[in-house]
């Protein structure tokens, strides 16, 4: 008789087949966002390197909460992978009653990249600077308002905490005198001349735009970046985080995804998985305080 293979043999043996079929990859906002556009390059990437399809999953609401619960709750098993918006993850504890905690229910895998908001306005506006947009704000105290993509998303929170360094008054609603959005989404309509592009939130002037200067030269200490990263189902095997750590890394690094992403303003910047949980960590904390003190609540 045969001798059954133990199940430390038979998790190598699964690890070292993965993946023997297609991958979902799932982005937790509507299609045509920011998302997308972070999630095809490396798709397309991964889907070569493992000679299985790499299928982008849209699954938005609730803040990007959606997506990241059934991440939470698919099989451990690297087929369900979550493009993570980082922000999102950190603020939704504290915005939306969940029976899922990323902190918990997630395994990370690696940093993809750190991408700034920008701030724009309307070409009707009279502010062509971050200062002229400051004393405008001042000068019409109580009347200025300020979209973004959602509630406790990073452009939200961008928003929040230049109201408050920049001592000025703004009321989040859909229709807006200012807007804060993830650069890869909006670079298109700078460049265009559709929008007008008044600052970056990070603390240096993007590659992809170096032209549009930082709220820091205005607001000094001001910066707010937004990013992405992978994760997977927390009881999902080590080895398979692993495997999957090393080929995303390697995705990200090839020439076809790296020129992508600079291309509209989202240098790649990867990670371990211990370095992605306390990024994790940090940010929660960060922004838990920022909602707290604002009285940000969910639609």
């Amino acid at each position: 008789a045969g001798i059954a293979a133990s199940p430390a043999a038979s998790r190598v043996a699964w690890t070292q087949t993965y993946p023997s079929r297609y991958v979902r990859l799932v982005v937790p906002f509507a299609a045509g966002g920011g998302g997308d556009a972070i999630a095809r390059p490396l798709a397309n990437r991964l889907s070569e390197m493992w000679a299985q399809q790499v299928v982008i999953e849209n699954r938005g609401g609730g803040g990007g909460n959606v997506g990241a619960q059934a991440v939470a709750q698919s099989a451990p098993d690297g087929y369900t992978i979550l493009l993570g918006g980082g922000v999102n993850l950190a603020t939704n504890p504290f915005l939306y009653p969940s029976i899922y905690n990323p902190a918990d229910d997630l395994a990370p895998v690696t940093l993809v990249t750190i991408i700034p908001n920008l701030m724009m306005v309307p070409n009707s506006s009279p502010a062509r600077s971050v200062r002229e947009f400051i004393d405008y704000a001042k000068a019409n105290r109580g009347k200025i308002t300020f979209g973004s993509s959602g509630i406790g998303t990073s452009p939200h929170l961008a928003g929040e905490l230049f109201k408050r360094m920049a001592g000025i008054e703004m009321t989040h609603v859909p229709y807006v005198d200012i807007m804060f959005s993830n650069l890869p989404g909006v670079l298109s309509q700078h460049q265009s001349g559709t929008i007008r592009g008044l600052a970056v939130t990070s603390a240096k002037r993007s590659p992809a735009a170096p032209e549009i200067p930082t709220i820091d030269e205005t607001v000094p200490g001001y910066e707010v970046s937004g990013w992405w990263g992978l994760f997977v189902q927390a009881k999902t095997p080590r080895q398979i985080v692993a495997k999957l750590h090393s080929d995303a890394v390697a995705a990200l690094e090839h020439p076809s995804v790296r020129q992508r992403y600079e291309g509209i303003g989202a240098s790649v910047t990867t990670s371990t998985p211990a370095e992605l949980a306390q990024r994790l960590a940090s940010e929660t904390e960060k922004w838990g305080l920022i909602i707290k003190e604002a009285g940000i609540k969910p639609d």
